[in-house]
């Protein structure tokens, strides 16, 4: 089970209850909500996508509206493996 780091204390609205579920997956170590930022398009719905790996994992972007999170999440999954982990939280 992996941890959920919770270092902000403002997060995009219904993205923690989603990474919590996330979190529970064996093979993700960590989940660490970063830096929130104004997008350009808009999103009806809250959606995560998986950006660039990173040195123990991969970055993620989390939309919803007009507001984007980063999300960094440290696994020793393939993006693959991952971003099928990852959509079915999407589709919710």
């Amino acid at each position: 089970m992996g941890r959920l780091v919770l270092n902000h204390s403002t997060n995009i609205e219904g993205l923690i209850p989603i990474l919590r579920k996330l979190a529970l997956d064996i093979n993700i170590k960590t989940i660490t909500p970063a830096v929130i930022s104004k997008a350009r398009g808009r999103s009806s719905k809250l959606t995560i996508r998986l950006s660039v790996k990173t040195i123990n994992g991969y970055k993620a972007i989390a939309r919803k509206g007009k507001t984007a999170q980063e999300v960094f999440i440290s696994t020793d999954l393939s993006k693959e493996e991952l971003k099928k982990i990852i959509d079915i939280y999407n589709a919710n």
